[in-house]
């Protein structure tokens, strides 16, 4: 009944937010007198903070629409290249100029945690200038008809398999948080399989890879309450007239609510703060207001199935640290993985996935050869900033192309591969595994934890509460993220909350027709240089 009364309480607001619209309208003509003055503003400003509030927020869009490569602007359009029921491939397509020699691909596999892929807006924008980019776009599960079937964490996996199928050989997967689980099985069932379309390297950053090690908050919840709490607790049933009628969800709107009930203070402030700018006709303030809202409220559904399985075999079970993950029932190996390099990126700060949870795949991936696995400590981030905000662009996204460009050196199709995708037969499960436990030696020599590695140009972050004009850094460990969110606010792996705008950074500026990425321009062109000459 909740999930009814929620869709009620929004149906009978609506008159009132019409009324709001039209008063706004009318208070902020410039052909108004009153709309110069201070009453008038003031009367805008109540009127549009209502309107915010009570609005339920759509889907986000990407608004990347040009960036630099090789010292020029060039357009770029986002565009669906493979869809299914419950997810889309979206290719960030570049103008660039015939004959030039391809960019490294990359797949991004956003989480599918509550929020809309959108919130790897920086991620994929600071990507853009060195690669092909692709990102996997969720879809809200509230949107999908029961007849589309179920979409559980095996769903999942099937989806990444396909979609590295469709975009062929020598592709760059990354796996942002919550995917770096399904990412890692989809990886090992294709090297089993002897597919040739595995990736060259695979990243994992800030995921729950064995979140026995050092447990965060969201860890201890998930084995503190089991799963029959959560299944009891917070799943509900889509209502009418919804498209996924029926359909069983974690909803959207609960986990924004334990969103904003964890931090309810600092939300206030800022709506508070919100409607004096606007008295004040700070136009600017105003608008990162909006911008970091319109993402922060817009949030999704998620299938039952998916979050009750994740929870369980993730946070619960420690499934893929123990070597008996499965995939549609038969075991998974990721000592399978031999020729797919590794990258694992941490947050020295992170209060989402601690320390070492995302190393901890070095240890499963034994078998990959020491000179194509690394890991990379992040001094002063928190979780959002091991994907996105400065330090992200200055020190985090060169090392990922970087590493791109020393083993992604398989040749690739020009153009994805279609048939590949559309033949579903080689999905099938993989043979039974035998008992042997997996080795649990150590990452190899070759991996660096420390952040003294040469690129540089990163701000400082003091990890104190932002204000209207701090910058897109986001918060770290004892700032305003939240660990855990369920009915009351704490329920596991949630997208992370920050007080820093959400406004993708200004695009890097060309300066002697280099390739440029904030804090690290010289040396990634010589090491692309240097990649391209075989040297």
């Amino acid at each position: 009944m909740l999930y009814e009364f929620y869709e009620w309480n929004h149906a009978v607001l609506a008159p009132f937010r019409a009324v709001a619209d039209a008063t706004k309208a009318i208070y902020q003509n410039p052909l108004n007198p009153i709309s110069h003055t201070e009453m008038g503003r003031t009367v805008a400003a109540m009127a549009e903070l209502f309107e915010r509030t009570t609005r339920v927020y759509g889907k986000p869009s990407f608004d990347l629409h040009d960036t630099f490569v090789d010292g020029m602007r060039v357009p770029v359009v986002d565009k669906p290249v493979w869809q299914k029921p419950f997810g889309t491939l979206l290719h960030f397509e570049r103008a660039l100029p015939e004959g030039r020699k391809p960019d490294p691909r990359f797949l991004i596999v956003a989480p599918m945690s509550g929020h809309y892929a959108t919130l790897l807006r920086g991620t994929v924008e600071a990507l853009l200038p060195y690669g092909e980019i692709y990102i996997t776009d969720w879809q809200d599960a509230r949107t999908v008809p029961l007849s589309a079937g179920r979409f559980d964490l095996d769903t999942y996996v099937d989806y990444v398999i396909e979609m590295l199928r469709f975009l062929g050989p020598g592709v760059n997967v990354i796996g942002v948080c919550q995917p770096a689980v399904p990412v890692m099985m989809a990886v090992a069932r294709m090297e089993e399989d002897e597919n040739p379309c595995h990736p060259a390297t695979m990243t994992l950053m800030g995921g729950p890879i064995d979140t026995r090690v050092n447990p965060t908050a969201v860890n201890k919840l998930a084995k503190d309450k089991g799963i029959d709490w959560f299944r009891q607790n917070v799943i509900m049933k889509v209502p009418f007239p919804q498209p996924g009628f029926m359909r069983e969800v974690y909803p959207g709107f609960l986990q924004l609510t334990g969103f904003m009930s964890m931090n309810l203070d600092r939300h206030l402030i800022a709506h508070k703060d919100f409607f004096w700018h606007l008295v004040k006709n700070d136009g600017d303030s105003a608008e990162k207001h909006r911008t970091f809202y319109d993402e922060y409220n817009a949030v999704m559904d998620l299938t039952a199935e998916f979050y009750l399985q994740t929870v369980e075999e993730v946070f619960i079970k420690h499934s893929l640290p123990r070597g008996t993950i499965t995939h549609h029932g038969k075991r998974l190996d990721m000592g399978k993985i031999r020729r797919t390099a590794l990258l694992t990126v941490e947050g020295e700060n992170d209060d989402i996935s601690g320390v070492g949870q995302t190393r901890a795949a070095h240890d499963l991936c034994h078998n990959i050869p020491d000179d194509m696995r690394v890991h990379y400590l992040q001094p002063k981030v928190g979780h959002y900033g091991v994907f996105n905000g400065s330090r992200f662009r200055a020190e985090i996204a060169p090392r990922i192309v970087d590493f791109a460009l020393t083993h992604g050196h398989r040749a690739a199709p020009t153009a994805p591969v279609a048939e590949e995708a559309a033949d579903e037969a080689s999905l099938q499960p993989p043979a039974a595994l035998d008992e042997a436990s997996l080795p649990e030696d150590a990452v190899a020599s070759a991996v660096a934890v420390s952040g003294d590695v040469p690129f540089g140009g990163a701000e400082t972050h003091d990890g104190s509460a932002p204000d209207s004009s701090a910058s897109d850094e986001a918060p770290q460990a004892g700032d305003d993220v939240p660990s855990v969110i369920a009915v009351s606010g704490d329920v596991p792996f949630a997208a992370v909350e920050t007080h820093g705008s959400f406004e993708p950074p200004a695009p890097p500026v060309p300066d002697g027709g280099g390739d440029h990425l904030s804090g690290a321009p010289i040396l990634l062109d010589a090491i692309r240089e240097a990649k391209k000459h075989g040297r």
